[in-house]
């Protein structure tokens, strides 16, 4: 079986997401055959370093052999089983361990099969408890340049503007908010006096606030400093408005801590966890929440208060016994803790670029560091360019536009992670002005 072979068959039938599929005329798709830590190889046998962790899900590399054996120990007993009036020990088990690690108070676990079915539910939720409480709040408030998913609730409350343009006419209403330009104090203290005065015009339209917390993926890995997010949380608890952390890539270690709100300390009304809840194996998502919010639906039937969502694979057993061997993974080897050596890695690694003149400039979050460039016409998508040339290096980075990050697993080496900055520094030598 050769690369060609798969690819000419792919392209025969596939669609392909956030992908300009006729691109792929003259650049073939890279059929994997499989994959290892942080390698994944095609069937010619070259290996790439997964630098962005297959979109931001992987955590313990590829066909990790602990959480392969826990899911096959998993397939023996149960694959799945209605969430209605039904359950089974590995979901109990996990939202037992979820509700142990996330911020205080957060004691209720929802579950969905992906994040931006997550977003919906936190949506709904929201509204729904204003409801019940006899407050119609139909309007939802999100950060400038903010992303949030792609179906269409979750769409309509990003701020990605080929989105908003193109599907328009289908989405709820939603307004924006400033959202800090940079991981300063005086940006954070600036978005937040624009929010507050929003607040006082708009408040009792208002059913919540959503937030990537300190760091903006698909919109640009915008990042800005945690005292934001306190501020936020106070305002939208002083004016009776939710606050939502949207925590789907950032949570479970990307920012640094295991839950970025922890470095506001804060407590959302609903935290949105997916992406690495699973270590990257199988599509699971849940949304936290208190349990005041939880005591809004919970009443003798009415079917008006009940809340209104369900999913057919909610709580896979399979995709719970992903999830707990995950959180086992996090226990055994204190990974937070062994991720400041990689985080400092990813910080010298940042600094060759900072001199560069087509680098407007570098910066990281934890175990995220970014490259955003300049002087670039978005015609000539750099970014695509670099990507091309990066996979040539068998190294997988997928800038975004002008903007170049690494988020790689945490089962990283020092060494590999220097090939990946090596690849970056070598397509920018070829490719810049």
């Amino acid at each position: 079986m050769t690369n060609q072979h798969i690819s000419n068959r792919d392209m025969n039938v596939l669609w392909h997401p956030c992908t300009q599929m006729k691109d792929h005329e003259t650049f073939p798709i890279i059929p994997i055959s499989k994959g290892v830590g942080v390698y994944l190889e095609d069937f010619e046998g070259n290996r790439y370093i997964d630098g962005i962790s297959s979109w931001w899900v992987n955590l313990f590399g590829h066909a990790n052999g602990y959480i392969n054996a826990k899911i096959k120990e998993q397939l023996d007993t149960l694959e799945h089983v209605i969430l209605a009036g039904f359950t089974h020990e590995g979901i109990v088990k996990l939202s037992e361990r979820l509700v142990a690690l996330a911020p205080d108070g957060l004691t209720r676990c929802f579950y969905a099969d992906n994040g931006s079915s997550a977003v919906e539910v936190a949506l709904k939720m929201s509204y729904h408890a204003h409801r019940n409480r006899g407050d119609n709040r139909a309007l939802f408030v999100s950060l400038s340049n903010s992303y949030h998913g792609e179906t269409l609730g979750a769409l309509s409350i990003g701020d990605v503007a080929l989105y908003k343009e193109t599907y328009e006419p289908l989405l709820i209403r939603s307004i924006q908010t400033l959202c800090p330009c940079d991981q300063s104090m005086e940006a954070a203290n600036e978005a937040i006096a624009s929010f507050e005065q929003l607040l006082k015009e708009r408040n009792q339209e208002i059913a919540a606030l959503i937030v990537e917390p300190l760091v903006q993926g698909a919109g640009g890995m915008v990042m800005y400093h945690p005292h934001y997010l306190t501020q936020a949380k106070r305002l939208c608890s002083e004016y009776g408005i939710h606050f939502i952390a949207d925590e789907i890539m950032v949570g479970f270690g990307r920012t640094g801590t295991m839950f970025a709100c922890e470095q506001a300390a804060i407590t959302p009304d609903f935290l949105i966890l997916s992406k690495g809840l699973t270590g990257g194996y199988l599509p699971l998502s849940v949304v936290m929440t208190t349990e005041s919010i939880y005591g809004e639906f919970y009443c003798d039937y009415n079917p008006y208060r009940s809340f209104l969502h369900s999913h057919s694979y909610t709580g896979n057993a399979l995709a719970c016994a992903a999830a707990n061997a995950t959180l086992d993974l996090f226990e055994k080897n204190k990974v937070i803790e062994a991720n400041q050596k990689l985080l400092r890695v990813i910080t010298e690694g940042l600094k060759r670029f900072e001199s560069r003149k087509e680098v407007k400039e570098t910066r990281q979050c934890g175990m995220i560091g970014v490259i955003e460039l300049q002087g670039f016409d978005p015609a000539e998508r750099i970014g695509v360019k670099i990507h091309r040339y990066c996979l040539a290096k068998c190294i997988l980075i997928r800038p975004l536009g002008n903007v170049i990050y690494v988020m790689p697993p945490y089962v990283i080496t020092p060494e590999e992670l220097g090939r990946i900055f090596d690849a970056i520094e070598s397509a920018l030598n070829e490719l810049a002005l």
